[in-house]
């Protein structure tokens, strides 16, 4: 099964007819000399919506949300994830993230209605909104404030949920050993649904082991992110997942002092990826915050 079929696995689950599924498209876009980043693009109309995922994850991760809204789209594997050139210094933070996704932004999607980044994706779109207002209307940050990295060192494997496999093993014996590891880090998703994620996730080795689609060293050099986001001036919305402990309440203050206008929602029944958790309220959230105006 090709990583397009299963999208209807993906309405099945979601109680969509098959007639929603649209055209989706994989292809690259050169952002520097030798790095390409890998892009699925959903829909065969100009991108009103991009899509940036987490550490550890890839374009997929918002299959859901993507096939709910039904708007034409485009999610991006970042720099070192999923289908994209790795980094030889292993740098994968914001500040390097936001240079490879403006550029794809502005050949792929240059009048989107808007940006929406989880954890690691959101604090690139931080980084990209400060940076480039010009291709940043209206932004969406799911879970993540830049005080996440220090709430993430102070969490349990329990709480830290699918993230905690980014530093478990590097290789498995097995797909299946892969994903029996994933569901039992993945309480509130349906086994299926994580077995999906892994499949797109994941690459065989030479020798028959198995091992993750991402660059696992993801040295990440942060950067002044609570600055950038004091700066912000277009619609700006924090997406809290209910169960998560990634943004804390003092870290979801610090936010709304720094950025007045700053919308928080929370989304009750979700831990950190609320895009996987409770895709339906996601989905409408979004619809909510990004319609065009007409």
């Amino acid at each position: 099964m090709d990583e397009f079929s299963i999208l209807t696995e993906v309405a099945d689950e979601l109680g969509l007819s098959h007639d929603r599924i649209p055209r989706v498209t994989r292809s690259a876009v050169e952002v520097s000399p030798g790095r390409d980043v890998s892009v699925l693009t959903w829909g065969d109309a100009e991108p009103q919506l991009v899509f940036l995922h987490g550490g550890g994850q890839n374009a997929h991760t918002w299959d859901l949300v993507a096939l709910l809204l039904g708007r034409p789209a485009i999610a991006l594997d970042l720099p070192g994830h999923g289908h994209s050139s790795w980094r030889s210094d292993h740098d994968y933070g914001p500040g390097r993230n936001a240079h490879a996704v403006s550029t794809v932004i502005e050949r792929r999607a240059p009048d989107a209605d808007a940006v929406i980044g989880m954890s690691l994706g959101a604090l690139t779109t931080v980084r990209v909104a400060a940076a480039r207002p010009d291709l940043v209307r209206r932004a969406m940050l799911v879970d993540a404030t830049p005080g996440s990295r220090a709430a993430y060192a102070r969490m349990t494997d329990r709480e830290r949920g699918a993230v905690a496999l980014t530093s478990g093993p590097r290789t498995f014996p097995s797909l299946d050993a892969m994903v029996d590891a994933a569901v039992a880090a993945s309480p509130r998703r349906p086994a299926a649904a994580v077995r999906r994620g892994v499949v797109h996730n994941t690459k065989q080795l030479p020798d028959g082991r198995w091992t993750w689609r991402y660059d696992r060293t993801l040295a990440d050099t942060g950067g002044l992110l609570w600055d950038d986001l004091s700066t912000l001036t277009m619609p700006t919305m924090l997406v809290r997942g209910g169960e998560s402990a990634f943004v804390t309440d003092a870290d979801a203050l610090e936010a709304k002092r720094r950025l007045p206008t700053l919308r928080i929602e929370v989304v009750e029944g979700a831990g950190h990826a609320v895009q996987s958790d409770r895709p339906v309220a996601l989905a409408a959230l979004i619809e909510g915050f990004v319609a065009r105006q007409k």
